[in-house]
């Protein structure tokens, strides 16, 4: 009796091994689940999950231990090319425009320059190409006379035929200032060098609109008094070059507002 039931216990199987191969199972399915659906993972959420189940999983490395699922890598360098090739194409449009400006810009100026020939205005009239665009330079003795804002009866010509001059395809923004010497000026018009500036750059644009062709919203007028000599004002040459009227053609697409 003793030896049949020692033969039925030997016969019985041991189970217990089910339990840890139903857990690698387990683990296995939900590695398989994350990565079918690590495409649609950003990277933020990746690294994570891939930190959550290291922390589990320890023991070797794996695909969880990367910091960007191979395919967020992949799009990320070719993100990356996309970009780059996209700034030098802005670069390359940027400085074909800058040249294609300056060309027009340069323009503008030898027909100016031919005018002062012309006209042998050499020693009142000077164009100048700065970083900010083309500056032409009026000195006061051609427009004005000394401590007044009216433009001469025989320079107004002068004033319109530079009007001319400005007509431009496409327009461009202009802007008109006025300077004077550091000789005070307070008489019944004007109480300041810097309201004189002011009201001979507003004056010679006011002629410069009598022109149709061209467009007022482009223009703006300033003064600067003073305050911005281009020579020293203790001789009477550094003090004639300091009165002065300036137009500033500004590159296209430049205003105002955006110089910096």
């Amino acid at each position: 009796m003793a030896k049949r039931r020692r033969k039925k216990e030997e016969q019985h199987t041991d189970e217990s091994w089910l339990i840890p191969y139903a857990d690698l199972l387990t683990l296995l399915l939900a590695l398989f689940v994350i990565l079918f659906g690590m495409s649609s993972l950003d990277a933020q959420k990746f690294r994570q999950l891939a930190s959550a189940f290291n922390a589990t999983l320890t023991g070797g490395t794996g695909v969880l231990e990367y910091p960007y699922p191979p395919n967020e890598i992949e799009k990320t360098d070719v993100e990356n090319a996309d970009l780059l090739k996209m700034k030098e194409e802005e670069k390359e449009a940027e400085r074909n425009k800058i040249k294609e400006e300056k060309n027009q810009l340069n323009e503008v100026e030898e027909k100016i320059n031919t005018y002062i020939d012309e006209k042998n205005l050499s020693g009142k009239l000077q164009t100048t190409l700065t970083s900010e665009g083309l500056l032409i330079t009026i000195l006061d003795d051609i427009l004005f006379d000394s401590g007044k804002a009216d433009v001469r009866n025989q320079d107004i010509q002068l004033a319109k035929e530079i009007s001319e001059l400005l007509v431009m395809n496409p327009p461009h923004h202009v802007v008109i200032s006025g300077h004077t010497d550091n000789v005070p000026i307070k008489n019944s018009h004007f109480d300041s060098n810097w309201h004189l500036s002011v009201m001979r750059a507003v004056n010679v644009m006011k002629i410069l609109l009598e022109n149709e062709q061209l467009d007022p919203k482009m223009f703006s007028a300033k003064g600067y008094g003073e305050f911005k000599p281009v020579a020293s004002n203790d001789t009477a040459v550094g003090r004639q070059k300091n009165r002065r009227v300036e137009i500033l053609v500004l590159p296209y697409g430049t205003n105002e507002k955006n110089r910096n």
